[in-house]
């Protein structure tokens, strides 16, 4: 469990590193993330202590939520001088999120076709 744990964490420092050093627009941590999954999918398969720690993080992710939640009441006079823009955001992402989901979903999700049209003509 312990190599695991080091695994994830190591994956997030590694991310955290290349865009801080690289100047990239993507948090540290999603970096890591995508470092992670591909090494996962070099791997071809998740390895059981690799998710059993993910699992165990998932299980305890609204404890995560505290800090951000303490941010918002400790600037609670910010937000309240700039409701508009932060609405709009919120709003707007949450709009492109649901809309991107529905284009992948129903990407994802059309019937594939059997009809080989080379085979009618050949």
């Amino acid at each position: 469990m312990l190599s695991a744990l080091t695994l994830i964490l190591s994956c997030q420092l590694v991310g955290e590193l290349v865009t801080r050093f690289l100047g990239l627009p993507v948090p540290g941590p999603v970096a890591g993330m995508v470092l992670l999954f591909v090494l996962l999918l070099v791997k071809g398969t998740v390895p059981k202590d690799v998710g059993a720690v993910a699992d165990s993080l998932l299980r305890h992710l609204a404890l995560l939520f505290v800090p951000a939640g303490v941010g918002v009441m400790a600037h609670l006079d910010l937000l309240g001088q700039d409701w508009l823009p932060i609405t709009a955001a919120l709003v707007g992402s949450t709009l492109a999120t649901i809309a991107v989901t529905a284009l992948v979903m129903s990407w994802l999700a059309r019937p594939i076709s059997t009809d080989n049209p080379e085979k009618e003509n050949g």
